[in-house]
């Protein structure tokens, strides 16, 4: 009696776990949080300290990566560093404090490489479920 129940509920309840995972998995997005101030402090005079905020801008620039992207936008050293001096220094000032802030990869969302893999996966449990199923029934 135990057998048949359980070769009557592996299969299914695997199938049904691995779709609400899948499911689970697609739609959550990623989980983000941070503080907010409980009002917003502005100051009468914004100080910035222009020099500061640019060799922070200029060392986080020099990264290989962030030059082998801003490249295939088009965007040589040189024009990079043209814009960046033509920011006012309340935007040059908000780039350097954000500037940790931005993710170092993007979210593109399942890829097809990553689609296969879980397919095989699922395909691979339920061959494994199915075939332990066959073993204890013969």
């Amino acid at each position: 009696m135990k057998r048949i129940l359980a070769a009557f509920y592996a299969k299914p309840l695997s199938i049904y776990l691995v779709f609400i995972l899948i499911a689970a998995s697609t739609i959550a997005g990623p989980a983000e949080a941070m503080f907010l101030p409980s009002a917003p402090q502005i100051p009468a005079t914004p100080i910035f300290d222009r020099a500061a905020d640019l060799t922070r801008i200029q060392k986080v620039l020099e990264s290989k990566t962030i030059q082998q992207r801003l490249m295939d936008y088009g965007l040589s050293p040189e024009k990079t560093t043209t814009k960046l001096n033509s920011l006012s220094d309340e935007q040059v000032h908000q780039l350097a404090v954000h500037i940790d802030a931005v993710q170092a990869g993007g979210n593109k969302g399942i890829g097809l490489e990553t689609l296969l893999i879980i397919l095989l996966l699922v395909l691979l449990i339920l061959l494994l479920v199915q075939g332990e199923t066959a073993v204890r029934t013969s």
